[in-house]
């Protein structure tokens, strides 16, 4: 559930909610069918408090170190919120990975299935997770390559790990929407209903193009202070 009982929002959490039903409803779609994730990678507890508090749910973090320091208390001070791991996930965090986080987005090469696949067979907890999808073939980013995507599907399915849809960061300085509609073209493909795609600059264009999830840090908390 995305929303709690909110205060009333004025700031840009309500500026984001509303460019997001302006864009639900040009693309002719549900609002409720697109989902806010806010990612807190680099904030403190005191920044993401005011959000919770406004019912705002779901929250993105990029490391599962940063994420186990302040996660844990202000679930349990808010239960409901959910965590989504959005950044790179190395093999060997996969326990802890399964053990905080209720989706993961970012799951790329088949040695990360596997670990997942055990790790939630250990615990008995079978989140949902995201296959990334190098969209734009760039050697510097994360996500598995086009021509890879069916047998990382497979190997998924193998191994136990439930895959909710497919994800993607489309290259910079580049119109988005041939990535977004691309990643829309395979997750139909696959039987995949979900698709994690936009962030703050392009949020927009990615719920035009199917987005279920999006992402969004700068417009919500303003430009980082610290690197990340």
């Amino acid at each position: 559930m995305q929303e709690a009982t909110p205060e009333t929002s004025t700031g840009p959490l309500a500026a984001i909610r509303e460019r997001m039903a302006a864009a639900a409803k040009m693309a002719r779609r549900a609002p409720e069918d697109i989902h806010l994730i806010a990612v807190s990678k680099t904030r403190a507890a005191e920044d993401i408090e005011p959000l919770i508090h406004e019912g705002q749910m779901l929250f993105g973090e990029n490391r599962v170190q940063e994420a186990a320091t302040k996660w844990p208390a202000l679930k349990q001070r808010h239960p409901g919120v959910q965590l989504h791991l959005i950044g790179q996930l190395q093999s060997n965090k996969a326990d802890e990975a399964v053990a905080l986080f209720d989706m993961i987005h970012s799951v790329d090469r088949l040695s990360l299935v596997m670990a997942l696949g055990k790790a939630m067979e250990k615990q008995a907890r079978y989140i949902p997770c995201f296959i990334q999808v190098n969209i734009g073939a760039e050697e510097q980013k994360g996500g598995c390559a086009v021509s890879e995507l069916p047998a990382l599907i497979a190997a998924a399915k193998d191994s136990g790990v439930p895959l909710a849809g497919l994800m993607c960061i489309p290259p910079a300085s580049i119109e988005a929407a041939p990535f977004f509609a691309l990643l829309a073209e395979l997750a139909a493909l696959h039987n995949l209903p979900q698709l994690s795609m936009g962030m703050s600059e392009d949020f927009d264009t990615a719920i035009m193009m199917g987005a279920t999830y999006v992402r969004v840090g700068t417009a919500l908390f303003g430009a980082r202070s610290s690197p990340v």
